[in-house]
């Protein structure tokens, strides 16, 4: 056992240097064995990193004033957690993530720096099983197809261009068998879903994946629905009346021992403070039987309610894991990154920290109770989500071994913390941010800055960060800059006004930074690879229409900056690519990814180097490189951005181009262009002693499918 030692000294404090929180030691049978000189089994949660008690737990708590500690030594005995995250193992790559420690790292090593540039395409797959076409030969599909395979028992599974899966041979992309469509009445109708999750104990093996408001369970082997799972395959995950909001998500089931684990995707842009809550909800992986829910916003009685004053966590909804969970099998841990409450931009109605907002939560995948959490964005005011799945790692630290869990954010932020009890790795300062001068709105005072690894992206919309290339570049830019409110991370939304500035631009945007393509972890070296892209986004705020919303304030244009003659307004990179040593917490290495706008006709005759595009790719870690497209072309044909594109758009233009690079410094190994970008997280496995590199590619102009790259077949 792993034995943690604390001495707690009885001391006076302010309230408010504790934040008002309780000092709890709880007892609980769901938790890890605890030892204390009572000779009580029990939990501490003590300090804003430990177990706090949470939203739908059942609590026996001894509770100390918050303004005087009482002396008590304890000693917490964790089971050692095992090097738990290694990537996928042998041949294979059996989870979204290569494992559901999300670390997305294969050891195989057949292609490698000395032969990467023989790879040739070896199959297409295309997003839609040709025998859905003859059901529906008008069947429309999304350019978008995010979906990521996974391959377990020499099976590749994936969810197609409707959601539904299908099994193929991963030697050749052929196809073994396609799920059937539903006789429900819901037809064809569906969305690309980013992923499925596989499940076996050894006897019965099933394929978990969530299409509309459903989660089916099929039989890995032949496709059929599992008959005692839910009623007929499937369980509803529709718990709310549909006319309220409709169930959806596009995420990936995970699973815990026996236990399947799904969120929810929500829209936190509701014109109304009242709006449905989320929620995770739990099965059981055999039956189908719901064990658990839980939701990030508190109610009556629960940790937390303190930080929604007058009341409104009653009113207030949405807080979802729209992106992807990890786990620990070992910890029988699942870890879930939360996005923000109604109304994302305008927080008047809904003063105080807001937790469990934009946090990362471990929960106990049997009971759902929550183990500890930490908030990283307090009453959020920038649509910064937490937007990926935390990837769990086991790094040496100063000597110590840590099973660690590192989360990266949209403000360009990695926090780090040990999994078992969320105790920061290295130190977390509260800084004071700038405060916003919106009637009604009670901006936060600090918010809290890892000390270590350091920010992966540009933060702040300074003068000092505007483009420069020319003089004239230069001064177009500034006029730009001065029709706004502009300043430090976390300036604050402002009022948009007809005779005044146009809102607040916002650097990292709302699109990050990070965002749900995640990063990746080499549980050899320890290195870490984050992509990230710098796209501003002006946040701004319309006076409330007494007609049509009860909020003083709504979000307003949710628009791309555009800077001088079309480039952008801030220096390059816009799409980079950042590795860090875990170990040490220091950068070593950061590299562009893509050309970006050097053919520009303003700064072509500056023959610049890379500049990097703003795209959402996802990267893939084998023994010796790293792997990553440039994400989705929604450019122009020129390479110019539209200067009325939405921002979901205008900070997702990638490029057609799909690299290797050597992982230990950056350097591009091998380079093809392909007809469209790489959409999905691109996978690795062996296959008859041949490896396989597998990526979704597709745009708008180009059908989406999946492209098989392997080496000659000799």
């Amino acid at each position: 056992m792993n034995v943690i030692d604390f001495i707690v000294i009885g001391i006076d404090a302010p309230i408010n240097f504790f934040k008002s929180r309780l000092f709890q030691i709880e007892i609980s049978a769901a938790a890890p064995p605890v030892c204390c000189a009572g000779g009580i089994d029990a939990r501490i949660g003590a300090l804003p990193w430990l177990t706090k008690a949470g939203p739908t737990m059942t609590r026996h708590l001894f509770e100390f004033s918050p303004t005087r500690i009482l002396l008590c030594s304890l000693a917490i005995c964790w089971p050692a957690a095992a090097l738990a995250q290694t990537g996928a193992t042998g041949n294979e790559w059996p989870a979204y993530g290569a494992d559901k420690g999300m670390t997305k790292y294969s050891p195989l090593d057949q292609i490698d720096a000395d032969n990467v540039n023989d790879l040739e395409i070896v199959w297409r797959r295309p997003r839609l099983e040709p025998s859905y076409l003859e059901i529906n030969p008008n069947q429309r599909t999304s350019a978008n197809h995010v979906a990521t395979p996974i391959m377990r028992n020499g099976v590749g599974y994936v969810p197609n261009g409707v959601g539904l899966v299908e099994a193929f041979d991963p030697g050749t992309g052929e196809t073994i068998w396609a799920q059937e469509v539903p006789g429900d009445g819901d037809g064809l109708p569906g969305a690309v879903t980013r992923g499925l999750a596989w499940w076996s104990d050894g006897d019965d093996a099933r394929i978990l994946a969530q299409r509309n408001v459903w989660l089916y369970a099929l039989d890995a082997e032949t496709g059929a629905p599992i008959a005692g799972f839910g009623e007929n395959g499937r369980v509803n995950l529709q718990r709310m009346p549909a006319d309220f909001e409709r169930y959806r998500w596009g995420g990936v089931p995970v699973v815990v021992r026996d236990t399947v684990i799904v969120g929810q995707g929500m829209s936190d842009t509701f014109a109304g403070r009242e709006a449905p809550p989320s929620e995770v909800q739990a099965f059981d992986v055999r039956t189908g039987a719901l064990r658990w829910t839980w939701s990030a916003i508190p109610q009556e009685g629960d940790v937390g309610v303190e930080t929604w004053q007058d009341r409104s966590w009653s009113y207030t909804g949405h807080a979802p894991v729209w992106s992807l969970m990890s786990a620990d099998e070992e910890l029988g841990m699942v870890y879930l990154p939360l996005s923000s409450s109604t109304n994302d931009m305008y927080g008047g109605h809904r003063i105080g920290d807001n937790l469990f907002t934009q946090s990362i939560v471990a929960l106990d995948a049997e009971s759902g109770e929550m183990v500890w959490y930490y908030q990283m964005v307090r009453h959020g005011l920038w649509d910064y989500d937490i937007p990926a799945a935390p990837v769990l790692m086991d790094i040496v630290v100063e000597g110590q071994e840590i099973p660690a869990i590192a989360q990266i954010t949209k403000q360009a932020f990695t926090f780090v913390f040990d999994r078992r009890t969320g105790e920061p790795v290295w130190d977390i300062e509260d800084r004071p941010v700038p405060q916003s001068d919106v009637p009604g709105e009670v901006t936060a005072p600090t918010q809290p800055f890892p000390t270590l690894p350091p920010a992966f992206d540009r933060q702040g919309a300074t003068v000092e960060n505007l483009i420069d290339f020319t003089p004239e570049l230069r001064a177009e830019a500034l006029e730009i800059f001065s029709n706004y409110v502009t300043g430090p991370m976390f300036t604050p939304p402002s009022v948009a006004e007809p005779d005044g500035t146009r809102g607040t631009i916002q650097l990292p945007g709302s699109q990050g930074g990070a965002d749900v393509q995640g990063a990746a972890f080499d549980p050899e070296t320890g290195y870490f690879y984050v992509p990230s892209i710098t796209s501003p986004f002006v946040a701004d705020l319309f006076h409330g229409d007494p007609d049509s919303t009860d909020l003083a304030y709504t979000k307003g244009t949710r628009r791309w900056v555009a800077g001088p003659q079309g480039l952008p307004l801030f220096k390059p990179p816009y799409g980079r690519i950042t590795a860090f040593n875990m170990n040490t917490g220091e950068q070593v290495w950061m590299a562009p990814n893509g050309d970006g706008p050097r053919d520009h006709p303003a700064i072509a005759h500056l023959n610049l180097g890379q500049l990097g595009w703003p795209g959402r790719p996802s990267p893939l870690l084998t023994k010796t490189l790293l792997f990553i497209g440039e994400g989705q072309t929604n450019l122009r044909r020129d390479g110019r951005m539209p200067p009325d594109m939405p921002v979901e758009i205008a900070t997702n233009s990638g490029g057609p181009f799909f690299r290797a690079y050597d992982k230990m410094t950056g350097e591009i190994e091998w380079v093809i262009e392909m007809e469209a970008g790489v959409t999905g997280a691109p996978i690795t496995y062996m296959h008859e002693g041949r490896q396989f590199i597998v990526a979704a590619i597709g745009d708008r102009l180009y059908a989406p499918e999946l492209v098989a790259f392997a080496l000659p077949d000799r």
